[in-house]
């Protein structure tokens, strides 16, 4: 695990106030604005999505629950959300261990969310504002600049947005209720399978086309965009996998 990373990333989510606070002075600090329990299931969640814990690693409770300055009690709560969610598995007398990705999981999980982003993309084009597309149009600029500065970490981020903002434009509750009961596990798979120069250029241009139909509010052709657009990260993380089971496989011999 990269601890370096995971102060950052607990850095960034503090107020202007808790900055001004040192490490050794509280974590704890970070959970302010929204109860303890939340903020530390979303802490350790985006931990997980990014690869601080790698999947099949133990999760290391101890130096958690000093980083965030939290007892063990708020920290296995956090852990049984994250069980649920399928990122976690929680073993008797062995603690919990960042769950494996494996091929049986993204094809389950993978056309959901497809059929998801379908819904939503065609929803969207229904309810959307004039202002939220102007404001997914920015994103999306803000996302070649990465695309161009070849910056994956950042492209990631804004990309989340984009889809995100589309599935608010759909403005159905109960859609992204069952999205965001999906999105940490098609994340992570996402940022842990290599994409190759030609996937994150096609990518790249699949999101022009999401772009072009969502201005247009042509719902059938948004629909149908942001599937494929999803059937095709499935076949990067089903090439990544085969590629570490040949991986594992010659290591083995």
């Amino acid at each position: 695990m990269s601890f370096e990373r995971i102060i950052k990333w607990a850095e960034v989510a503090m107020t202007p106030e808790d900055q001004t606070s040192s490490l050794s002075d509280g974590k704890g600090e970070v959970f302010r604005r929204r109860s303890l329990h939340e903020e530390l299931t979303e802490a350790i969640r985006e931990l997980i999505v990014v690869g601080d814990l790698l999947p099949g690693t133990r999760v290391p409770e101890k130096e958690l629950c000093a980083l965030y300055s939290v007892s063990r009690t708020p920290l296995r709560e956090a852990l049984k959300v994250l069980a649920i969610d399928g990122l976690v598995n929680l073993e008797p007398n062995r603690g919990a261990w960042v769950s494996k990705i494996t091929k049986e999981d993204i094809d389950d999980v993978f056309p959901v969310m497809g059929a998801l982003e379908a819904l939503s993309g065609e929803l969207a084009c229904k309810h959307i504002s004039d202002a939220e597309i102007g404001n997914v149009r920015r994103l999306h600029r803000e996302m070649l600049k990465y695309f161009e500065q070849r910056d994956l970490e950042g492209y990631f981020a804004v990309n989340q947005q984009i889809h995100e903002a589309i599935l608010s434009a759909a403005r159905n509750k109960t859609l992204t209720a069952q999205y965001n009961s999906l999105a940490a596990r098609v994340r992570r798979a996402r940022y842990v399978a290599n994409m190759t120069m030609d996937r994150w250029t096609q990518a790249t241009e699949e999101h022009e086309q999401i772009m072009t139909f969502l201005e247009r509010r042509d719902g059938a052709r948004l629909s149908a965009i942001l599937k494929k657009h999803l059937e095709n990260k499935l076949e990067t993380v089903r090439q990544w996998l085969d590629d570490n089971e040949e991986a594992d496989g010659a290591k083995a011999r």
